[in-house]
């Protein structure tokens, strides 16, 4: 059965993959310009995105990489880093597919400031989707300083307006 938290990682997939292409032409140099936000550039922006996406989907699949996940070298192609968004997006939507009920109660433990923290499974997922949002929107900020118009992205969950490109993709 389709639940409010598969639709929502279909959602942030589609909402990263519809950003991505919005950059697609878009040179090293200028994804490495100072932009105004709370990262200085799209490249730190969405290289924090993605680091923790991995960080929690780490911990939802009981995977043991932990913090280690930041000791990654910063992905500088947007290109590259598109792909590599859209592996993360897909291991999200697989965990939030064979979730069961029970799973979502489940508690998850990760290392947080140097102090272990347990969260339950709803939390880290909740609390990954509103991460992401928060930051794609200091990307929009940053794609329009840079020339480039950003997409619109609230267009998945409602029928009469749907974007025809999260109908094909994720529906």
């Amino acid at each position: 059965m389709t639940h409010s938290y598969l639709l929502m990682a279909q959602n942030n997939a589609w909402a990263n993959e519809t950003l991505f292409e919005a950059i697609t032409d878009l040179t090293i140099d200028k994804f490495k310009s100072k932009q105004p936000g709370f990262f200085p550039s799209l490249c730190a922006t969405l290289n924090h995105t993605y680091e923790v996406d991995l960080y929690y989907i780490d911990a939802l699949f009981l995977g043991g990489i932990g913090v280690a996940v930041f000791d990654r070298v910063v992905v500088e192609d947007p290109k590259i880093l598109a792909k590599e968004q859209a592996k993360a997006d897909a291991k999200l939507i697989h965990f939030c597919q064979v979730a069961t009920p029970q799973t979502f109660d489940e508690q998850r433990s990760f290392i947080r400031n140097d102090d272990s923290m347990q969260e339950t499974v709803t939390a880290i997922l909740l609390h990954l989707f509103q991460h992401q949002i928060h930051h794609r929107g200091q990307a929009h900020v940053q794609l329009q300083t840079a020339g480039i118009v950003p997409p619109q992205l609230d267009e998945f969950h409602l029928d009469f307006e749907r974007a025809s490109t999260a109908q094909k993709s994720f529906k």
